[in-house]
């Protein structure tokens, strides 16, 4: 389910909450809503605000690392193709072709992580190299060195693109959502006993009504902003693909 329709369920729930509590306000007698009872309501909404506010701040926490994360892959492999094509470079024009096919690589992979990010599901499925990244690394096995500057600087290119392969897979292997299910649930049940509580406590007024509809959308738009920063390569919060795209300057 997209961020959009979880913060919409969410506010949905707290205005549940508001016309359930005003409901049960009309329905209890007076000697029920004194001040003692009040007390108590405060005490018990207090705590489940406790737990709220602790469950939605490992959410965020949760969300944050894996968006820091992903970002952080994305520079890696950014910076590690430039070093590449620096060193095909100075390797001669015997790399020529390889940095062509370079540039192509780079066009698929991004194109691929980007489609991955925003189609990933609950059922993982296995990862396939694409064709062109065999070919490449099979041109890059091919270099033949004449001298002992290309075989150093054949012997970097390939620990190099290694790492490159071994961020990828990370990158892949770590695509599922890092807010867990049972966080959700138990956050959206929360939200509607507390705003059942805040109507108990509230007269039936428009003032009180405005501030708490608010609110609503206040912890609504908290738990979409989460969300969005849980699918780092979608939404608003995307990661951009034009620095890994326009790394690598066209061939002449």
């Amino acid at each position: 389910m997209d961020p959009v329709s979880i913060s919409m369920i969410a506010f949905l729930l707290a205005v549940t909450g508001i016309l359930m509590g005003w409901g049960l306000r009309r329905m209890l007698p007076a000697e029920q809503l004194g001040a003692e009872s009040k007390d108590a309501i405060k005490l018990g909404l207090g705590v489940v605000m406790t737990l709220s506010a602790l469950v939605l701040g490992l959410l965020v926490a949760s969300a944050k690392s894996g968006y820091d994360m992903r970002r952080s892959e994305i520079n890696q492999i950014t910076s590690g193709v430039i070093l590449l094509d620096h060193l095909l470079s100075g390797y001669g024009d015997d790399a020529w072709t390889v940095r062509t096919a370079l540039r192509e690589e780079v066009r698929l992979v991004a194109a691929r992580i980007w489609n991955e990010g925003q189609a990933f599901s609950s059922h993982p499925r296995p990862f396939k190299p694409l064709h062109q990244g065999e070919l490449l690394y099979q041109r890059i096995l091919g270099l033949q060195p004449s001298s002992d500057a290309q075989r150093e600087l054949k012997r970097r290119i390939v620990q190099l693109t290694h790492d490159l392969a071994e961020v990828r897979l990370s990158l892949f292997s770590q695509l599922s959502r890092s807010i867990p299910l049972p966080f959700l649930i138990v956050l959206l049940s929360w939200i509607a006993v507390m705003f059942t509580g805040f109507a108990v406590m509230t007269p039936a007024k428009i003032t009180p009504l405005i501030f708490l509809v608010i609110s609503a959308c206040s912890v609504s738009g908290a738990i979409f902003l989460v969300l969005e920063l849980d699918q780092p390569f979608a939404g608003l919060m995307m990661i951009p693909d034009e620095h890994l795209l326009s790394a690598l300057q066209p061939l002449n």
